[in-house]
């Protein structure tokens, strides 16, 4: 099955699943969390927390969870499922700019809220910027594509399963509901992405 994987997904999926392993397997997972991982502006290493370097605006979307396979794993699934549509249509060079994109824009919209909000020396790290990105454009490329829910496993068309899924990460961000899960960093993927796909559309970007 790995076989009908685009190449920018390939590298994408091999790399998060070499870097979780490095984490979990060797000793280097809290050197890497603690370099690597985006922590917050103004972090203090006496409560806990590492200083924030530019580098992690980029790295921490290698980094998940090392107590949590399903983090990775969900992840890992959505770019499985989701990537190789949407790099065949940007073609590589293009998807893997969009992609870093929404992960650039992601990790800069939670480090300012959390720089707003003041909520504690805890770092975010994890794919979902980009993938929410992927998950946008899918949306609205692919509009009428059916998507299954996990939990439950309802099936339903792409623009509504993106739209909904927007509205949730909106509702549970502000109300500070699922403490742990960075809300507005998935919120910053989805914005980026729009971002850019309006500006490919303005000027009438054609795939390269």
């Amino acid at each position: 099955m790995f076989r009908n994987l685009t190449p920018v997904v390939r590298a994408l999926i091999a790399a998060n699943v070499i870097i979780y392993v490095l984490q979990t397997l060797t000793g280097l997972g809290d050197l890497l969390l603690w370099n690597f991982a985006l922590w917050p502006l103004g972090g203090d290493a006496r409560l806990g927390a590492a200083p924030f370097e530019p580098w992690q605006l980029v790295t921490y979307a290698f980094l998940h969870d090392p107590t949590s396979v399903l983090h990775i794993a969900s992840n890992m699934l959505a770019l499985y499922m989701l990537g190789p549509d949407v790099e065949q249509l940007l073609g590589a060079r293009r998807f893997s700019f969009y992609y870093f994109a929404c992960v650039l824009g992601a990790g800069l919209t939670q480090m300012l809220v959390t720089y707003w909000l003041q909520p504690g020396p805890y770092p975010t790290l994890g794919a979902s910027g980009g993938i929410f990105g992927i998950l946008l454009l899918f949306g609205m490329a692919f509009p009428h594509r059916r998507l299954l829910l996990l939990f439950p496993p309802i099936p339903m068309p792409a623009w509504l399963f993106v739209t909904l899924y927007g509205i949730l990460e909106l509702i549970l961000g502000v109300s500070g509901r699922n403490l742990g899960v960075a809300h507005f960093a998935h919120l910053g993927g989805l914005a980026t992405g729009y971002a850019l796909i309006r500006y490919w559309r303005g000027r009438g970007a054609s795939r390269r």
